[in-house]
């Protein structure tokens, strides 16, 4: 602890260190706290995110392991994301929270730090601040959210609110069962508890060695995740003695080991980007054909929502979550890895029990599907990529030949899908471009935006082939083609495409493309023009639009990489 952060702060009789020793003392603090470890609380609680709602009460619970374990904690709040709260793509301040998280943990004289997340854009962001600050960093998952329940029907948020729009639009639902449903559709506060994004990074977290095992889905309001919030205040401590560092932990293994526990539970496609970015933070290259190579060997055993009946806080959980989880996959992971225990991957799970309800996490020799819950494609659409969550998809539009209806806007296109006259039919490919990174700008959530077309719900067809620039939902269904690279408004080929163009899609080979030629994809593109759909003048907006890499490359800025 001699050259640790704090000592240096607070080495030498000068002036300087006067006055931060009687600032501390203002707060009621000692001497004999001042020679502790210096343990910084980064908390992204705010009343614009429900999700984080409960984390005052956690961040005392992580003082009192600080105090116990001998370390001196002191907390700071930095801006908090939640998708719904803000009037544009949340993603944007994905890369802002990085900034300012890694500013906190650089700047202060924190010796190490305990970094609190649920929501979607707020675990990557600390986690990119995390590996370039590179100290001693613990992260404490926030946790799932309690299910809702309508009449005695179980309702995980974001899934189930599609389907019942989709029942809305379809006049089987009333404008007053959507009201009363309003406050029956989340049980509490947490993350929404589907192995949506938010929950799939918490599981990240923990299957990267960052968290400490069995804490990514304990729910939000439980005991459990009070006393895993203390035990991660006392290991940020021991981490610090240890000087064991983030960068100590995030290798390209246990990143390989993360992408597999994400296959082998159905999690979200917008992973790819965030792993990505946090990746290439400690200058590991994870290209989209590692993650096919992983999916593809990688069978899916969790049976949570979107993909399958459960939710993520109660019934995978109590089935041991993710420790129980990496248990059946052992025999693919890098055990060696180390985590924030201090211990291996193999270590920590010598005493695991496999899972106690098979029903929930599938034996590894009778998954649920052999391969994992998402693929990439590339082809002449896709360049760089794109990809699709197939355990969420229709196995008979998995192969797919038919026409593309292109749109340029989402009003546009949902104009066409709620229209009784017009000749949209489950053979049609519809494409909405101009919505990346750049284009949007922020990469919307637009995938799962377009609806099922009342007229093929009513006769039973409740999936079509969707292909978008954007992202979708974590909580998300059905057979939508996300993160087409490059975008539109970066010169993309999606750009290109007209109305009555073929498109040809093979899940299985991995193929994306459109029946046209080179040439012709070039002469139209050098026709066309894809502008912002929205310009900034200032502020950061108009830096990230400026500055944002494609999604292939995490959608972060090159000068933080």
């Amino acid at each position: 602890m001699k050259e640790s952060t704090s000592k240096r702060w607070l080495s030498g009789r000068t002036r300087q260190v006067l006055l931060r020793r009687a600032l501390v003392k203002t707060m009621g603090y000692t001497d004999e706290d001042l020679d502790k470890p210096i343990v910084g609380i980064i908390n992204t609680w705010a009343e614009t995110n429900p999700g984080h709602y409960n984390f005052r009460e956690l961040a005392e619970a992580v003082k009192r392991g600080v105090w116990a374990a001998g370390g001196f904690p002191l907390e700071v709040n930095t801006m908090s994301i939640c998708e719904v709260f803000f009037d544009i793509s949340s993603l944007i301040f994905r890369n802002l929270l990085s900034m300012t998280t890694e500013e906190l943990i650089e700047r202060h004289p924190f010796d190490g730090v305990v970094l609190m997340g649920s929501c979607d854009k707020n675990v990557p962001a600390q986690l990119m601040a995390a590996v370039s600050a590179n100290k001693p960093a613990i992260y404490l998952p926030g946790g799932p959210m309690l299910p809702g329940n309508y009449r005695g029907e179980s309702l995980a948020c974001g899934t189930d609110s599609f389907k019942l729009w989709t029942k809305y639009l379809a006049g089987e639902l009333k404008e007053e069962d959507l009201s009363n449903v309003e406050g029956c559709l989340y049980g509490s506060v947490g993350a929404c508890p589907i192995m949506g994004t938010a929950n799939s990074m918490q599981c990240a977290t923990e299957s990267l060695g960052l968290s400490l095992p069995g804490s990514a889905a304990a729910p939000a309001v439980s005991a459990e995740k009070f006393r895993i919030a203390e035990m991660t205040g006392r290991r940020i401590v021991g981490m610090i003695q240890e000087n064991l560092r983030v960068r100590d932990i995030v290798t390209r293994e246990a990143l390989e080991n993360c992408i597999t526990v994400l296959m082998a539970s159905g999690g979200s496609t917008n992973l790819l980007i965030h792993l990505t970015a946090i990746a290439r933070r400690a200058g590991i290259e994870l290209p989209l054909n590692l993650f096919r190579e992983i999916s593809d060997r990688t069978p899916l055993l969790v049976n949570t929502k979107p993909v399958g009946d459960y939710t993520v806080g109660i019934e995978f959980q109590q089935s041991g979550g993710i420790p129980a989880l990496m248990k059946e996959l052992e025999g693919m992971l890098h055990t060696d890895a180390l985590t924030v225990t201090g211990r291996t991957v193999g270590e920590n799970l010598a005493k695991v029990e496999r899972s106690c309800n098979p029903k929930v996490i599938a034996p590894i020799d009778r998954p649920l599907s052999p391969n994992g819950g998402i693929a990439t494609l590339f082809g002449n659409l896709a360049p760089r990529g794109a990809v699709i969550k197939r355990a969420a998809a229709s196995p008979e539009l998995l192969k797919f030949r038919g026409e593309a209806r292109v749109f340029d806007t989402l009003a546009d296109a949902e104009k066409y899908l709620l229209d009784e006259n017009s000749d949209m039919d489950e053979h049609k490919a519809v494409i909405l471009r101009g919505y990346g990174p750049k284009g949007a700008p922020g990469m919307p959530e637009f995938g799962n935006y377009m609806p099922i077309p009342p007229k093929l719900y009513r006769r039973g067809v409740k999936d079509y082939l969707r292909i978008t620039d954007a992202r979708m939902s974590g909580g998300a269904f059905g057979t939508v083609v996300l993160h087409v690279c490059p975008e539109a408004a970066a010169g993309g080929p999606l750009g290109a495409l007209r109305d009555g163009d073929i498109i040809t899609m093979d899940v299985d080979a991995g193929t994306l493309n459109v029946e046209l030629s080179d040439e012709e994809i070039a002469r139209r593109l050098a026709e066309t023009k894809f502008e912002p759909k929205e310009k900034f003048e200032r502020g950061f907006i108009k830096h990230y639009t400026e500055a944002v890499l494609q999604a292939d490359e995490g959608c972060d800025f090159a000068y933080l990489q």
